[in-house]
C-alpha cells in the first residue's frame, strides 16, 4: 500500500503542466514626446544683445517645434548677466529647479560658455542632471552629456571658457586702470543727483536741489538723521532716505565736480570678488572730472565739520546708551547702572536684590565698551562678507517666498502663454502656413513681451522688502561709512549697530546687532 501511495505521487507529479496564456494587448503603445528646454544667455543688456536674446528664442523655439517626437517646456533666458556665477541666474536656477521637478528630459543651449563660464559650477550641473537622467545638448561643440565622454568634452571647454572669462576681466581691468591713470575714466553708475548720457555725468536738476539741500541743511546745523527724516517725510522722489544715505552724500566729492576713482577693487583671483580699497591699490582723484552741484568750498566745509562732530563725540563713555540694552541670559532681567568709588557697573535686577536667585556678577561698563570696540573691528574686517552671505541668503528665501504670491502666479502662466504662442507660431511656420515675414515680426513681437514679463516679474521680486534684509544692508552701509579701527567707544555707532547686549554668563556676552545677528565675546575682567 505505501509503495502505492508513493508511486501514486510520483506519478501526480509527473502528470502537473504549467499553461502559458497569452493575453493579446488591444492598445498599441502611445509615443512619448521629449520634454525638451532650452537656456539662451547674452553677456549685456545692449540693444545689439537683446536682439541676439529674441533670435535665440525665436531659433530654439522653431528648432524643437520641428521635431515630432519633442515637446517645448519653456525657455530659459537670461539677460544681460555674466556667466562666471550661477547664483547671479535667476532663469538658470529656475531651469535647474524644473529639471529636479521632473518636468524636463533634455537640455538644449548653444555652448558651453552660454551656459556656464565656470567650470566648477558647469561640471556640478552636468553631474546633476545626469543623475536625474536628463542631458544637455551644446550645439556648437556638438556634445551630449548623455555620454561620459561627452560629459569630460564639457569639462575641458567649461576649462577653455573659464580661461576666456579670466582673460577678458583681466582686459577690462587693465582698461579701466589706464583710464583711470589718465583721468578719463568716469562711471559705470550715476550718483544720486546725476543721470547718465553717452558714458558722461549730466546733472539732473530735481535731484540736485536736493543734494543742495542737504549741504545747507547740515552747514546749518541740522544732523543727518534729522534731515533725512525730513526728507522722507515729503517722500522725495520715492528713495528710502537714511542717516547714511545722507552721510555718503556729504562725502560724496562727485557733487563737488571731482571724483576718487579705485575706492573699491576687483581681486585679480577668480571669482573676483569686489573690495573695499584699504591701500590695497592705488585710487586716482580726478579734479572737474564732471560738472558740479555744489562749490569746492561747500563741500570742504561739510568734510570740515563731519570731521569736527566725529571728534567730539569720541572717547566719552556715557552709561547712557547701556540702558534697558542689557539683558541677563541667565535669569532673563535687565540690567541696570551702578556705581561704586567712582566707577560704573552694569548689574542684573535680580542679582542686584538676591545673589543667590542669579549668578551673573556684575559688570563693569569697560568692559562692554572693550567689547564693543573688538566687536567693530572683527565687522569692518571680517564681518562685511559675513553680513553680505547672510543678505545673499535672505534674498534667496524671499524670492522662493515670493513665487507662490498671486501677482508672480499670474506672471508665470503669462510668461508660459507667450511661450506657448511662440511654439505655436514656429510650428504655424514649419508647416507653411505663415509667411516667413511673418513670423519674424511675430516672433519679435512675443519675445518683447515675453522679456518684459520676466522682467516685471524680477521687479516684483525684488520689491518684497523684508525688514530683517533692509536693517542688513543699513548695517552694511553703516560700516562701509565708518573708520577702520576705533580708538575709543563710539556712542553713536553703538546705537546704530547694536541692538540688545545678553550677558550669557560671568565668561561671555552676546552682541545683538539690528538685524538680529547675535555675535559672542569674552568677558575681560581685570583681577584687583
Amino acid at each position: 500500500m505505501e509503495k502505492e501511495l508513493l508511486t501514486a505521487g510520483s506519478l501526480a507529479l509527473e502528470q502537473k503542466q504549467r499553461s502559458v496564456i497569452v493575453i493579446d494587448a488591444t492598445e498599441h503603445p502611445q509615443e512619448v514626446k521629449l520634454r525638451v528646454a532650452a537656456y539662451c544667455r547674452v553677456s549685456s543688456d545692449s540693444d545689439d544683445q537683446l536682439n541676439s536674446f529674441a533670435a535665440q528664442n525665436r531659433y530654439y523655439t522653431t528648432l524643437i517645434a520641428s521635431k515630432e517626437n519633442w515637446a517645448l517646456v519653456d525657455i530659459y533666458a537670461d539677460e544681460g548677466i555674466t556667466g562666471t556665477s550661477a547664483q547671479k541666474r535667476a532663469d538658470f536656477q529656475r531651469l535647474m529647479a524644473d529639471c529636479r521637478r521632473g518636468l524636463i528630459d533634455r537640455v538644449l543651449t548653444k555652448s558651453v560658455s552660454r551656459f556656464a563660464r565656470n567650470t566648477k559650477e558647469c561640471l556640478e550641473a552636468i553631474r546633476e542632471l545626469k543623475a536625474l537622467g536628463i542631458g544637455v545638448q551644446f550645439e556648437k561643440e556638438h556634445l551630449d552629456t548623455a555620454s561620459m565622454s561627452g560629459e569630460m568634452t564639457a569639462a575641458m571647454f567649461a576649462a577653455f571658457a573659464q580661461a576666456e572669462s579670466e582673460s577678458i576681466s583681466k582686459n577690462m581691468r587693465w582698461s579701466y586702470q589706464k583710464r583711470m591713470q589718465e583721468g578719463t575714466f568716469n562711471t559705470c553708475s550715476a550718483p544720486y543727483g546725476f543721470r547718465l548720457e553717452c558714458g558722461q555725468l549730466v546733472i539732473n536738476r530735481e535731484e540736485a536741489e536736493i543734494v543742495q539741500f542737504i549741504f545747507h541743511a547740515y552747514l546749518s546745523g541740522a544732523q543727518p538723521l534729522e534731515i533725512a527724516r525730513e526728507l522722507a517725510e515729503h517722500n522725495t522722489t520715492a528713495r528710502q532716505w537714511s542717516e547714511q544715505t545722507v552721510k555718503y552724500i556729504l562725502r560724496n566729492e562727485r557733487y563737488a565736480g571731482n571724483a576718487m576713482l579705485q575706492k573699491k577693487y576687483t581681486e585679480s583671483t577668480f571669482p573676483y570678488r569686489r573690495r573695499k580699497n584699504y591701500g590695497e591699490v592705488n585710487m586716482y582723484f580726478v579734479s572737474g572730472s564732471n560738472d558740479a552741484i555744489i562749490s569746492e568750498a561747500t563741500f570742504k566745509q561739510a568734510q570740515a565739520l563731519l570731521q569736527d562732530r566725529a571728534q567730539k563725540r569720541v572717547c566719552k563713555p556715557n552709561p547712557q546708551p547701556l540702558n534697558k540694552m542689557i539683558v541677563c541670559g541667565c535669569c532673563g532681567n535687565s540690567f541696570r547702572s551702578k556705581q561704586n568709588k567712582g566707577i560704573q557697573y552694569m548689574v542684573c535686577c535680580t542679582h542686584d536684590s538676591n545673589i543667590n536667585a542669579c549668578g551673573v556678577a556684575q559688570i563693569e561698563n569697560r568692559v562692554f565698551y572693550s567689547g564693543f570696540l573688538r566687536l567693530y573691528y572683527k565687522l569692518k574686517h571680517q564681518g562685511v562678507s559675513i553680513l553680505s552671505q547672510l543678505q545673499q541668503n535672505l534674498l534667496t528665501i524671499r524670492s522662493r517666498r515670493m513665487l507662490w504670491s498671486t501677482d508672480v502666479i499670474e506672471l508665470n502662466k503669462q510668461i508660459s502663454n507667450l511661450t506657448s504662442q511662440s511654439h505655436t507660431l514656429a510650428q504655424l511656420k514649419q508647416q507653411g502656413i505663415v509667411d516667413p515675414d511673418i513670423f519674424i515680426s511675430r516672433s519679435n513681437e512675443l519675445a518683447e513681451q515675453l522679456r518684459a514679463a520676466k522682467q516685471k516679474k524680477e521687479r516684483l521680486l525684488d520689491a518684497g522688502s523684508d525688514e530683517i534684509i533692509t536693517q542688513t544692508q543699513e548695517l552694511l552701509d553703516i560700516l562701509d561709512a565708518g573708520p577702520d579701527f576705533l580708538e575709543c567707544f563710539d556712542e553713536e555707532l553703538f546705537c546704530e549697530l547694536v541692538d540688545k547686549i545678553i550677558v550669557e554668563s560671568n565668561e561671555r556676552l552676546w552682541f545683538r546687532l539690528k538685524n538680529g545677528l547675535e555675535l559672542p565675546e569674552a568677558i575681560e575682567r581685570t583681577v584687583r
